[in-house]
């Protein structure tokens, strides 16, 4: 998929809709589709679990549900506006890449720390490195 398209057609709309939009989050999330899945994968190459655009793995897709959206109804309403399943499956994030990309955004939201600023590439980088992918120094 071309990389504009998919911030313009998917990122973009998507986190407008989340009321969660800003230039430096949709920087991160191209950033991040684009070193984890190149936009050409929605399974993990090799043997992972990985999933989606992103490669969210399972688990990190349940964990966000368990232990953040839970208790966030207005979030929970938010993510489920993007479903298409009635239960929220990890298997969505292959097929629906809005719901996807809200729960990349939420796994990012969760995080203390602030956002990087907008074309600070280096500084996204280590962010995701940081609080998206397993980090090894």
């Amino acid at each position: 998929m071309d990389p504009l398209e998919f911030y313009h057609h998917i990122i973009w709309p998507t986190l407008d809709d989340m009321g969660l939009r800003s230039d430096a989050a949709c920087q991160l999330l191209l950033g991040t589709a684009l070193v984890e899945s190149n936009l050409e994968h929605i399974v993990q190459v090799g043997s992972g679990p990985a999933l989606g655009p992103y490669q969210m793995e399972p688990a990190t897709h349940d964990d966000i549900w368990e232990n953040y959206l839970a208790t966030r109804r207005a979030h929970t309403n938010s993510v489920r506006a993007h479903m298409i399943a009635q239960h929220p499956t990890a298997s969505e994030m292959k097929g629906n890449f809005y719901y996807a990309t809200t729960m990349a955004r939420y796994h990012y939201w969760r995080v203390k720390a602030p956002l990087p600023p907008k074309g600070d590439i280096e500084a996204q980088a280590w962010y995701w490195k940081r609080w998206f992918h397993t980090f090894h120094p």
